[in-house]
């Protein structure tokens, strides 16, 4: 014998202020607990996001980035000559030799200096990634001093909207455009001719390499080839890998950070949830002792109580992921720990999060409802009925 679900949301509905303060206290926690979610997967989709499946990246043995790594001219040869790498729509190879730098740049709003990464490119590296437009302006001319900048880094910092002049490597460079990457990582880059890029900052030496496989299921193989071969020091990744990997660090950092303060957090709304359940119980012994008497268990008073938390649960959860949803609109610039430079993204809500929330909003429900449900199952009839 069960007690009528309509019995315990009557009971919420008519307890409308305490419900609302604490389904409320539990929002505020699964809010905070579904943003730093969101921060951390947005993170980890702008970076994936950078990386093509069907494009390759090479770097120098044991570097973790493009900054640390460094591939000389005669080893950028040997894999230029490799026969897997696709033509691009001239009749051209698809392959770039890029040197990856950092630069301080003031920021916009405070002045600030921030790392930023500079890009030398190819026309070919421009084709290798086909998520990158030009949003406006022009793209930059080879053999000159011309970039351009990714949307973030145009907005955020000084001297890089179309028209600006930027200095670094003792050289003034014209910012002739500005790329918009679909939210990647690109978007917080500054791109101009990788040989100009070469001189200014006196490199003998790329950063890395980018090329596409004419047979993507070719790259085991080539890798093997490539790492195996004892002229180079260099190590093989897909793109995307290598992309998500260089988000690995601080994603990690955000959700440990994250989930310990929501775990605190979590504590106060239990807290509330069970002194609501416990205040439930007392004011409600009468009407207890009669479902006794009417013939319901033990079993089913605990299961209505543990059903009220949960509903208390479920709503604050709701509430917290509605709250949260509206994150998304916004975009955030931090600096990433493994390339040491500033990088945008946005908060991304997944399906994966809004379980991982609503289930986190059950739990504290359960938690905060359990003493206060098995105190109600305990009443003996005889008992609550005298408290009249």
């Amino acid at each position: 014998m069960r007690v009528p679900l309509s019995y315990v949301v009557r009971n919420l509905v008519t307890r409308r202020l305490t419900t609302l303060l604490t389904a409320g206290g539990m929002a505020l926690v699964v809010y905070v607990f579904a943003t730093v979610l969101m921060l951390a997967a947005g993170l980890t989709a702008t970076l994936v996001a950078t990386g093509q499946p069907d494009n390759v990246v090479v770097i120098r043995r044991s570097a973790q980035t493009e900054v640390q790594s460094g591939v000389d001219r005669m080893q950028a040869g040997i894999v230029e000559s490799l026969p897997d790498i696709a033509t691009g729509t001239g009749g051209g190879r698809l392959v770039s030799k890029e040197p990856v730098v950092l630069i301080n740049l003031p920021k916009r709003d405070s002045g600030k200096p921030a790392n930023v990464t500079i890009r030398g490119v190819t026309p070919a590296g421009i084709e290798l990634r086909p998520q990158v437009r030009l949003a406006e302006g022009r793209m930059f001319r080879p053999g000159t001093s011309e970039v351009v900048a990714g949307r973030a880094i145009a907005s955020g910092f000084r001297g890089a909207g179309v028209g600006e002049t930027l200095r670094f490597a003792s050289r003034d460079w014209t910012v002739v455009g500005v790329i918009d990457a679909g939210r990647t990582g690109f978007d917080s880059e500054i791109w101009g001719d990788a040989e100009q890029m070469l001189q200014a900052f006196r490199r003998g030496a790329y950063s890395s390499m980018i090329f596409r496989l004419i047979d993507p299921a070719r790259f085991d193989a080539v890798k093997r080839e490539l790492e195996s071969d004892p002229r180079l020091t260099v190590e093989v990744k897909r793109e995307a890998q290598f992309y998500a990997d260089q988000s690995e660090a601080l994603a990690r950092f955000i959700g440990i950070l994250g989930t310990s303060i929501s775990a605190i957090f979590s504590i106060g709304a239990v807290i509330g949830a069970m002194i609501t359940m416990y205040a439930s119980v007392a004011s409600r012994t009468v009407e207890i002792g009669t479902l006794r008497a009417l013939g319901f268990p033990r079993g089913a008073i605990l299961a209505a109580f543990l059903v009220e938390a949960l509903a208390l649960g479920a709503l604050g959860g709701i509430l917290g992921l509605v709250a949260a949803s509206f994150m998304q609109a916004f975009t955030i610039s931090t600096t990433n720990f493994q390339t040491f430079a500033e990088l945008a993204f946005s908060f991304t809500l997944t399906p994966k999060i809004v379980a991982a929330s609503l289930g986190f909003a059950l739990g504290m429900g359960f938690v905060g409802g359990f003493l206060p449900a098995a105190r109600a199952a305990r009443l003996s009839i005889v008992d609550a009925l005298r408290a009249a």
